[in-house]
């Protein structure tokens, strides 16, 4: 059991609740528009979430559905429910995500999850923490989709690692055996990003096949193919034991 304590701001760690999401991307030929009309639409619905279930616990810390003419807060989400004609558990599912980033906000906010991250996955939290290292448990409901930290939640451990790849590189994250070894910050921009996940991707092959880097810099385009033809000939007697 845990108290909650809330002021009026506290309904958000949204640091700016974004603005109505308009549609008019749908009716655009432009494929850049269209991409970041989705883009933005699902990050309205992130905060969404969060914000829906933020809100329904300030409704029951407060018991405002007595203001509202409902003698529980199960009384209120059922009228919820009979109206949108949505499934009770999922709306019980939003107040269990607005109580998870209430009382674990400060862990939160130091690990540097936001609503972009997936505030689906708060609704795993307490199950996670009962299973897993508080520190790894912070990191991964950051990083991992919203599939993997259900499973992870569930066994407080990396979801499949048995059927995983000795190496696999997801966005900005490279795995080993399953386990997160390497993230490279976004906002690097995605250029730099590109680039250091290619050496990361680079780095993780050799380290599965057992072999050696080599690093060799280059300082043009023609010093690289020149370099590229000497390397494959070089290889290639080193193949036949010359």
């Amino acid at each position: 059991m845990y108290i909650i304590y809330m002021n009026n701001n506290e309904l958000t760690g949204l640091e700016k609740t974004p603005s109505f999401q308009s549609l008019d991307y749908i009716n655009s030929d432009d494929p850049k528009e269209i991409d970041a009309g989705i883009r933005e639409t699902i990050r309205s619905i992130h905060f969404s979430i969060l914000g829906m279930g933020l809100g329904l616990v300030k409704i029951k810390i407060m018991r405002l559905y007595k203001d509202l003419g409902y003698q529980s807060m199960g009384e209120y989400i059922a009228s919820i429910s009979k109206e949108s004609k949505m499934d009770r558990s999922n709306i019980y599912r939003w107040l269990k995500i607005g109580e998870a980033y209430i009382k674990y906000k400060a862990e939160l906010t130091e690990s540097g999850f936001s609503e972009s991250h997936g505030p689906i996955k708060l609704s795993f939290l307490e199950q996670a923490l009962t299973t897993g290292k508080k520190d790894e448990v912070f990191d991964n409901i950051k990083n991992m989709s919203v599939r993997e930290f259900k499973d992870f939640a569930k066994g407080g451990g990396t979801p499949n690692s048995g059927n995983l790849p000795f190496v696999s590189i997801k966005g900005n994250v490279a795995y080993i055996r399953g386990k997160r070894a390497i993230i490279v910050n976004k906002n690097l921009g995605k250029r730099i990003t590109d680039y250091f996940m290619e050496v990361v991707g680079v780095a993780c092959e050799a380290l599965e096949k057992g072999g050696y880097i080599m690093p060799v810099f280059l300082r043009s385009k023609n010093e690289t193919e020149r370099f590229s033809a000497a390397y494959d000939r070089v290889m290639e007697e080193m193949k036949n034991g010359n």
